[in-house]
Formats: structure tokens, C-alpha cells, sequence
């Protein structure tokens, strides 16, 4: 099987790698185009995680309609509530399966989400 990379990070990693069928999505951050964390809460850094997971996703011929699994860490179990209204915004039907756990993170963010998608190639 090969890997195909895609995308750069300032950081070692890849946001999203494709092995055979599946893309596996680094996790993301509510990190804007301009590099700065976006202000607003944990509504609006869910929105800008979501779509920086779609962004990668898009780089490997996918998008969130793929995804088949996701891992979510909340900083405060708190926002649990206002983080799943948005969530639920992005996978009306047939959403993925998820982990979420709260944890500290290595930046000041609310959340962070790694996804994993299926597409045939």
C-alpha cells in the first residue's frame, strides 16, 4: 500500500495522509487562514476546526460526507453541550463515529478534532 502526504504544517506532520481507501486527518484547531486562533468561544472555534478538517480533507479528493470517525478533545467538558449544536450542524445524518474527552491542549484553544475518512480510491 502507499502513503500519499498532503499539505504542509509549520509543525512534523501532515494534516492528512491517504493510505489505500482511508485519509487520516491530523488533528485540527480553530486556527485561521491568517494563523491566529479564532476569537468567539467554543461555537466559533468548532465552526473553524470543522472547516479546517474539511479543508483537509478536500487536499485528499474527500470531504466531510467521508468521514467515518472522529476523535474530539474539549478543554472544558463544559462546552460539551454548545460544542455538539455545532458539531451536529456539520454531520446532520448519519454522523461518524466519536470519541470525545476533555484534556488540556498543548495551545490556548477550546478544541481539538482528528478525523479519519473512507474513499475508495
Amino acid at each position: 500500500m502507499t502513503k500519499q502526504h498532503f499539505g504542509a504544517s509549520h509543525v512534523p506532520l501532515s494534516p492528512a495522509v491517504r493510505a489505500g481507501d482511508f485519509i487520516y486527518v491530523s488533528g485540527q484547531v480553530p486556527v485561521g487562514a491568517d494563523g491566529k486562533v479564532v476569537a468567539g468561544g467554543i461555537d466559533a472555534e468548532t465552526r473553524q476546526v470543522m472547516q479546517n478538517i474539511a479543508a483537509a480533507l478536500a487536499l485528499a479528493g474527500a470531504d466531510l460526507s467521508n468521514v467515518v470517525k472522529t476523535f474530539v478533545i474539549l478543554v472544558d467538558a463544559g462546552d460539551f453541550a454548545a460544542f455538539n449544536a455545532v458539531y451536529a450542524d456539520y454531520f446532520p445524518t448519519n454522523p461518524p463515529a466519536r470519541t470525545t474527552l476533555e484534556a488540556k491542549l498543548m495551545i490556548d484553544i477550546k478544541i481539538e478534532i482528528e478525523a479519519i475518512a473512507y474513499k475508495p480510491l
